[in-house]
C-alpha cells in the first residue's frame, strides 16, 4: 500500500458511527466537490474513501461537504514522501508530487464517515508547487493505480477497489483553480481489511 494512502488507514473515531452508505452527494445538501481555495476558485474533490470501507481505516482551505457542518477546514493534508516517512515529504517539496487535501463528511444531515480527497500533482519548488497541466487528474490516477488491488502494509492486509462516479463534478476548468480543466470524474475507493 502507497505510504501515503495508509497515513489515512488508521483508527479514526468518526468511523465507528457511519451511515451504513458509500457517501452521501455533496450537492443534494448544498455542498460543494470544489473546494475553496480563498481565491475565488476551487480544488475538485476528485477521490472519496467510501463510508463502506472497513472501519479501521479512517494555509488550510475549506469545503463544504453537504452534510450540514456547512464549510469546514480540511481535516489534514498530507504531501507524497516517495517511501522516506519523516524526509520525504522534505523531498516532495523539492522536486514536486502529490498533494492530498483530506475532509470526512461526518455532519448530523450526511454521517457517512466518507473521506472526501482533493488530490493533485505539484511541481517542484521552484515552479512555487503550482498544480502541473492535467495535474488533478494526474494526481488522482497515481494514487488510485497505487492504491488499488490487494497491498500490505505494516503486517495488515487490504484490498482497494476502485469505482468510476460521474455526475459530481462537472468536467473543465470553470471554476477551478490553477484555470486546469479536469475530467469531472471521481474515483470511490472502497478499502476493506483481510
Amino acid at each position: 500500500m502507497t505510504p501515503y494512502l495508509a497515513l489515512i488507514l488508521v483508527p479514526s473515531p468518526w468511523m465507528d458511527k457511519r451511515g451504513g452508505v458509500a457517501y452521501y452527494n455533496l450537492t443534494a445538501g448544498g455542498g460543494s466537490m470544489l473546494i475553496n481555495a480563498g481565491d475565488g476558485y476551487g480544488e475538485p474533490m476528485n477521490v472519496i474513501i467510501s463510508g463502506l470501507s472497513s472501519s479501521a481505516y479512517c494555509g488550510y482551505m475549506s469545503a463544504d461537504l453537504g452534510d450540514g457542518n456547512g464549510w469546514v477546514n480540511q481535516t489534514i493534508e498530507l504531501r507524497q514522501d516517495y517511501g522516506k516517512p519523516g524526509g520525504g515529504t522534505c523531498l516532495e517539496s523539492l522536486v514536486g508530487g502529490n498533494r492530498f487535501r483530506i475532509f470526512v463528511q461526518n455532519g448530523t444531515a450526511a454521517d457517512s464517515g466518507a473521506l472526501f480527497l482533493a488530490v493533485s500533482r505539484e511541481e517542484p519548488l521552484p515552479e512555487h508547487h503550482d498544480i502541473v497541466p492535467d495535474g488533478y487528474d494526474i494526481g488522482r490516477n497515481q494514487l488510485v493505480s497505487a492504491a488499488v488491488g490487494e497491498t500490505w502494509f505494516h503486517g495488515v492486509k487490504y484490498n482497494t477497489t476502485a469505482q468510476n462516479i460521474t455526475g459530481l463534478l462537472a468536467a473543465g476548468a470553470d471554476g477551478i483553480n490553477h484555470g486546469i480543466a479536469q475530467d469531472g470524474i471521481v474515483m470511490l475507493l472502497t478499502v476493506t481489511i483481510n
